[in-house]
């Protein structure tokens, strides 16, 4: 074909327009537009970080005196005492980054077509595929790259501060450097936030079901059904099996992608071959699948609201 193409414009002497090299990549601009009108990805995790900092700036009130006897303590537990504020920062934002998820898939679909931006984006030559799978990357891979940068600057400034802090009393800021490896951590940050990522996959797949299929209050239809499946086994079976599993699907590849060990300097530990050796993960990455292929569907054939 392209042998044709010059061929003719060698004969015809128009330059060829080369649209096939300059044409973008319908996913990757679809990734872009959900960046450009979903900015509550990057800003939510961004004021919840200033908001960790303020707090932590209030907490070092008094810091250099608690660290001296911080230090009296065996390595293990000053380790922990010295690592505590950063760990919660990381949990606070990372808490921020599901929630952040979640209602991103849950208004992912529903919003263009209460909007009814969905005849215009139908009108484009993307696929409904490309669309949904361009949407779930965004709590699958952005969402966890934006956190990880954001947690790690968030505990760059913080170490910053404490270094600066004591060392205008006289101290070393050493402790706060060796017992809290920057690079180290992060590497286990990175690690947890993928292992997190999958594990929640159904979770965002069936929010994006939802999302393309509810009229309205899409928030209630994503999470009634589960509620009243766990009450009526409950009062039914006096037993608890059904919210057993949705624990374990919100929290359970901490056991399996880490080992913890309180009185070891080395801790957590990672265990990723045990991680992608679990049952779970594949079955929880099934049912995602079976979501995203059914909200393709649904976006196929439903119209705006």
């Amino acid at each position: 074909m392209n042998a044709q193409s010059n061929a003719l414009s060698q004969t015809t002497g128009v330059s060829d327009p080369g649209y096939r090299s300059t044409t973008p990549q319908p996913f990757y601009w679809s990734v872009w537009r959900e960046l450009w009108e979903n900015r509550s990805i990057y800003v939510a995790p961004m004021l919840v970080a200033v908001v960790v900092l303020f707090g932590f700036l209030v907490s070092t009130i008094g810091l250099p005196e608690r660290r001296r006897a911080v230090l009296l303590l065996d390595p293990a537990k000053a380790r922990a005492a010295i690592e505590a504020p950063y760990d919660m920062a990381a949990i606070m934002l990372i808490l921020t980054a599901f929630i952040v998820g979640v209602f991103y898939c849950l208004d992912a679909l529903y919003g263009e077509r209460r909007d009814r931006s969905i005849l215009f984006w139908k009108s484009l030559p993307v696929s409904d595929r490309t669309t949904l799978f361009s949407k779930a990357t965004i709590p699958l891979v952005v969402l966890p790259l934006v956190t990880f940068a954001i947690i790690v600057a968030t505990q760059v400034v913080m170490m910053l501060w404490t270094s600066l802090l004591l060392i205008s009393h006289g101290m070393s800021p050493a402790s706060t450097w060796t017992y809290v490896p920057l690079f180290r951590n992060s590497f286990i940050l990175l690690y947890g936030l993928a292992a997190i990522a999958l594990w929640h996959a159904p979770i965002y797949g069936w929010a994006l079901l939802i999302s393309g299929w509810a009229r309205r209050a899409t928030f209630i239809w994503a999470v009634l059904p589960f509620f009243a499946i766990a009450f009526f086994e409950r009062i039914t079976f006096g037993s608890s099996h059904f919210a057993a599993m949705l624990k374990d699907r919100l929290m359970g590849f901490a056991p399996e992608a880490f080992v913890f060990n309180q009185h070891s300097i080395d801790c957590p530990q990672l265990t990723p071959l045990k991680y992608l050796s679990t049952p779970g993960l594949w079955l929880g990455l099934l049912f995602a699948a079976a979501f995203l292929l059914a909200a393709v569907r649904l976006r196929r054939y439903r119209g705006p609201l």
